[in-house]
């Protein structure tokens, strides 16, 4: 892990303080997401156990949840469905960030077919805490906007990612302008953001990518909220713009 900076919270000046919920019943894991999250210039709850974690997420809102994939009184799995599934919890469409110390590939398909819009392992640092929050807020990091490394991992070379990228660009276009028709064709709507999903893997678009995961859930249970709506429209704009340069 990495060490924590000493002295005050390293947050942009004039973002407003994203608010996190963690959940890991290891103390040390905790103690270190926590502390730097707020390093991070993050609000950060803690939370050892499901039961808890569950109970804070429906009584409060949260921009981000960690939640730690095995714990009393429910892993993040449980803690997810039940979160989804209750339209009245406050935080029934926040970001939610399955965290473990191992992982199989299956588990890893479950976590992200479940709705996660991210995985992290532990032990962690924090770049990694620092790209999970830009995830929320993409103008903390340029690169969560658009990854080059992950986007060469996924694609090979460089002139591959740069064709992917070019029809990226052209379907992100496409699709803000289409966008307020499409939110109202909710199966229209829903293959459109399966199809996007993929294509932000292969380009390294990894903020558009959670969004889209936070509509495809909403959409799965019944119609896309304004304010998801509104999130998702900035960090296409943002997307395109980074395409753009």
């Amino acid at each position: 892990m990495n060490q924590l900076p000493d002295g005050p919270s390293i947050a942009p000046a004039g973002t407003r303080r994203p608010h996190v919920l963690v959940a890991d019943d290891d103390p040390a894991s905790c103690r270190f997401l926590s502390d730097g999250l707020r390093a991070l210039g993050a609000v950060a709850e803690a939370c050892t156990e499901g039961t808890t974690a569950l109970r804070r997420a429906r009584d409060e809102t949260f921009d981000l949840l960690l939640l730690d994939c095995r714990m009393p009184g429910g892993g993040a799995l449980h803690i997810l469905s039940q979160l989804r599934g209750d339209r009245q919890a406050r935080s029934t469409d926040s970001l939610a960030v399955a965290t473990s110390a191992e992982l199989e590939p299956d588990e890893r398909r479950q976590l992200l077919a479940a709705g996660f819009g991210e995985i992290l392992l532990k032990p962690c640092g924090l770049d990694d805490l620092q790209h999970l929050l830009a995830l929320v807020q993409p103008e903390r990091e340029a690169s969560c906007v658009l990854d080059d490394q992950a986007a060469l991992s996924s694609t090979g070379d460089v002139t591959t990612m740069r064709a992917l990228r070019l029809l990226l660009r052209e379907e992100l276009a496409q699709l803000q302008r289409e966008l307020d028709a499409l939110s109202l064709d909710r199966d229209g709507f829903g293959e459109r953001l399966h199809r996007l999903r993929s294509s932000c893997g292969f380009c390294g678009a990894a903020a558009l990518s959670a969004q889209t995961v936070q509509l495809q859930q909403q959409l799965a249970r019944a119609a896309a909220t304004p304010a998801a709506l509104m999130r998702f429209r900035q960090v296409l704009q943002a997307t395109l713009q980074a395409l753009d340069r």
